[in-house]
């Protein structure tokens, strides 16, 4: 379904209020819906004919996922490594092909059958140790 949502009421309602192009109004519950699409223009492919795997490794900073949803069908994204950014009614992930139509991806919680992380992107778990001149050398001639 092609349309407007107001994103700031889906976790307090439990509902998607969606306005068609033409005008019309409809309630979506979010325990019906797959995913919402955060998109450039109507006028896409639609998220169907999108990437939906990464091809190499992401740049993107953020935890690496894989949503499984309850009808087999899966996407890869990237989730935001902030635990206060995770809203219990469901997760807004990023999808694969930035370039793509899809911007961003509201994936219920209800829809998912299994989120796995695949990895932890931009993060370095350890810093770099630089080295002063000459220590951990050994010297040749005496001085």
């Amino acid at each position: 379904m092609r349309g407007y949502a107001a994103p700031a009421i889906w976790p307090a309602s439990g509902e998607v209020e969606v306005m068609t192009p033409a005008g019309t109004v409809s309630q979506l519950a979010l325990a019906d819906i797959k995913a919402v699409c955060i998109v450039k223009d109507f006028g896409g492919a639609g998220w169907a004919g999108e990437q939906r795997v990464f091809k190499s490794r992401p740049k993107s900073e953020g935890l690496w996922v894989r949503a499984h949803f309850r009808d087999n069908d899966y996407l890869e994204g990237i989730l935001q490594n902030d635990l206060s950014q995770i809203d219990g009614s469901g997760f807004l992930v990023s999808p694969p092909d930035a370039t793509s139509n899809t911007q961003l991806v509201f994936i219920p919680r209800m829809a998912v059958k299994e989120l796995k992380v695949l990895g932890v992107v931009g993060s370095p778990v350890h810093k770099k140790r630089t080295r002063e001149p000459g220590e951990g050398q050994i010297g040749l001639f005496d001085q």
